[in-house]
């Protein structure tokens, strides 16, 4: 036994959030058919969320990729200046990129705490 307590995020859940990883993604994402049971400052709250967060995500992504796959990452000087298509190079922007994205963040203790414990409601 190792003594430790171990915590791992499931693939549906963003920490946080409400809602589920895949509604968020839609609504990130830009899809045009976006149905999802959030009203509209939800919505705007999370693409901002998102864009605040965006170039961290990337930077998590590219230090997760080379701590493990030891300089797999290199510099590609085709990659699109938008971060969204920048993430989508590292985890591909099919059905659960967000989860792919955030899970390794968080189980890797790297998320970014943005909550306070002394906020109230």
């Amino acid at each position: 036994m190792c003594e430790r307590v171990h915590h791992e995020l499931p693939d549906i859940l963003v920490p946080y959030k409400r809602y589920d990883s895949e509604s968020i993604e839609k609504v990130i994402g830009g899809g045009k058919a976006i149905n999802v049971a959030a009203d509209e400052s939800t919505l705007s709250r999370w693409k901002r969320w998102f864009k605040e967060l965006c170039a961290y995500l990337l930077g998590a992504l590219i230090s997760l990729t080379i701590s493990h796959f030891k300089n797999a990452v290199e510099p590609k000087p085709e990659l699109p200046n938008s971060a969204l298509p920048r993430i989508w190079c590292y985890v591909g922007e099919g059905s659960g990129w967000l989860a792919r994205v955030v899970r390794p963040v968080v189980n890797t203790n790297i998320w970014v705490q943005t909550r306070s414990a002394f906020l109230s409601g």
